[in-house]
């Protein structure tokens, strides 16, 4: 597809019609003057030796020079190394549960690290097939989208962790219909679902959609990763065993029963995880069965630039425009000779263009050199090529963009935001605005700037609603602003206290000696020690019959309690 990398200089074009208008008011200035010298047929034989033919073709050959060059300013360039890739496979879409109880070490090390061990394994044996990646708990979000880059699938696999999911929980249908969103609605066959979990606590509406997607052509085997006995959680903030809300240990139990009904619904297989490689084999050999669909694949490696093209043709036009005489052929002048110079315009535009195009070329020699640094850790060597290609050209999204991230790598925070902002007012394209918001989002995170870092995403959202990173990194940054949020409120709590002890204590300073008197005297007791047992007995009492009535209306209750695992 045809395009310009820098459409802004294509505004010089401007200037064609004014100089277009410019030659006829020369024309038209020269008829005037001809008939103001005297007898017109004098003044033809005094220039007779004068070609108006060939000063037209001067002015054309300098307009065409000119045009080629603010074109080749903007760099028209085509996509190059356009791959085709034909191959025959499936779409498959991992469902991967994160959640907190799949850190259980019921499977050493965790339930977590076996599950992603299956999921590495297969994508090694599924190499002509299409690999997508959701991960749950008590939400879904698509971590990767069907892609047949095994190795973008692998790094996207590495980072899941139940940090990513803020909700805890279990909620396998989410993760379902999620899945089921990421396939061609199209295609009615050649789809699986693969769903690693320990299926605890999920939701009753699981069963009903894997049949539903069964009825679609979309067949879901499940994985059961625990045991039936269960396991406590580690928890990994505090490095010790989770406890619920009273206080108890808890544990988590694989729910085998779900599990195999998905399967079952979903015309798939159910597979108690015991061995990894025995898992992947029947899995692959499952998949097998549903036979292949031709994939055809489309991978822009990079672009074909038509600026050096142009140059040359606005060089040769200029030339051939230099030794163009507009004296006829043949016809001498009775003047003194003197030296060919060019012409006044082609001066002034060869001047203009040549710092131009010398300036467009430093600054991306400049990039390039910085990009080199920067692929071999040389942030400093980046950062100064950087530097001066953005002094040079300010304009330069690139050279900004680069130099954000090299700033970033430099510890430079500060510095790095404000490049990136100059990024986003020098970006063009949609998808250039939204990474720099997102680096800037990046910055501002590690720099605990939650509120502008989060405005960031949401900018980098607006513009590409698909790009995930950014989606899980702003829900990071929302729940770490009300983590801060509920620390900044108990140390608020904590500071206020003492406070208002210590005003007590001082306002008992400050009153008068003469107004103890005033005060109300505590009455003795008239109950006897005896009364006063039975008295506690029965308040203890009532208190065990008012907690016996919430536990039944907490029974009763038709919502599930909220898990955090």
């Amino acid at each position: 597809m045809f395009q310009f990398q820098h459409i802004e200089y294509l505004i010089g074009l401007a200037a064609v019609p004014l100089m277009i208008g410019l030659y006829l008011f020369v024309l038209r200035w020269k008829k005037k003057t001809i008939k103001k010298i005297g007898d017109p047929a004098l003044v033809n034989q005094l220039i007779s030796d004068y070609s108006p033919s060939k000063f037209s073709l001067k002015f054309v050959l300098f307009i065409l020079a000119f045009i080629a060059g603010v074109i080749a300013l903007a760099n028209p360039r085509t996509p190059l190394g356009s791959t085709t890739v034909n191959r025959s496979g499936i779409d498959v879409m991992m469902a991967l549960d994160v959640s907190k109880s799949m850190l259980a070490q019921d499977v050493k090390p965790s339930r977590l690290e076996r599950a992603k061990q299956i999921i590495s394994k297969l994508i090694d044996k599924l190499q002509d097939d299409r690999i997508g990646i959701v991960v749950f708990a008590g939400r879904a979000y698509l971590q990767m989208p069907l892609t047949t880059d095994h190795a973008a699938a692998k790094m996207y696999l590495s980072s899941a962790t139940p940090d990513v999911v803020p909700t805890q929980g279990t909620v396998i249908g989410d993760a379902l219909k999620m899945c089921y969103a990421a396939f061609n609605t199209k295609d009615k066959k050649y789809r699986s679902i693969i769903l690693i979990s320990d299926g605890e606590d999920h939701d009753e509406n699981a069963v009903k959609l894997s049949k539903a997607l069964a009825n679609e052509g979309v067949m879901i085997n499940t994985i059961g990763i625990g045991s039936p006995e269960g396991a406590m959680i580690m928890d990994p903030e505090t490095n010790q065993v989770k406890q619920d809300a009273a206080g108890n240990p808890v544990v988590t139990k694989l729910n085998e029963t779900e599990l195999k009904n998905i399967a079952v619904n979903g015309n798939g297989i159910y597979q108690l995880y015991t061995n990894t490689d025995e898992i992947v084999a029947q899995l692959e050999k499952q998949l097998t069965s549903m036979g292949q669909k031709p994939i055809t694949e489309n991978s822009l490696v990079n672009f074909r630039n038509f600026f050096p093209w142009l140059l040359s043709f606005m060089l040769l036009l200029l030339i051939a425009e230099f030794f163009i005489s507009e004296i006829k052929a043949g016809k001498k002048n009775n003047a003194p000779e003197i030296k060919k110079k060019i012409s006044p315009i082609s001066l002034v535009v060869i001047l203009a263009l040549i710092p131009c195009i010398s300036f467009a070329q430093d600054d991306n020699i400049l990039i390039r050199k910085g990009n080199e640094a920067y692929k071999n850790k040389q942030y400093e060597v980046a950062l100064e090529n950087y530097k001066k290609a953005a002094e040079k050209n300010p304009a330069n999204q690139k050279a900004q963009y680069n130099l954000g991230n090299a700033f970033y790598r430099s510890e430079k925070p500060e510095d790095a935001v404000t490049a990136y902002d100059a990024a986003i007012q020098n970006s063009k394209l949609p998808v250039e605005k939204s990474g720099a918001f997102y680096n800037k989002g990046v910055v501002l995170q590690n720099n605990k700037k939650l509120p502008e870092c989060i405005e960031a995403y949401k900018s980098s959202l607006r513009i590409n609603p698909a790009d995930e990173d950014a989606r899980l990194n702003l829900q990071k940054a929302l729940l770490q602003q009300k983590q801060q949020q509920q620390k900044d409120q108990k140390d608020n709590k904590d500071q206020k206290k003492p406070k208002n002890d210590q005003q007590k204590k001082d306002q008992q300073k400050q009153q008068p000696e003469n107004k103890k008197d005033d005060l109300p005297k505590p009455q003795p007791s008239k109950m006897t020690k005896k009364e006063a047992e039975e008295k506690l007995k029965a308040l203890l009492q009532q208190e065990k019959s008012l907690q016996d009535k919430l536990r039944k209306v907490n029974a009763a209750s038709p919502e599930k309690p909220e898990k955090d695992w």
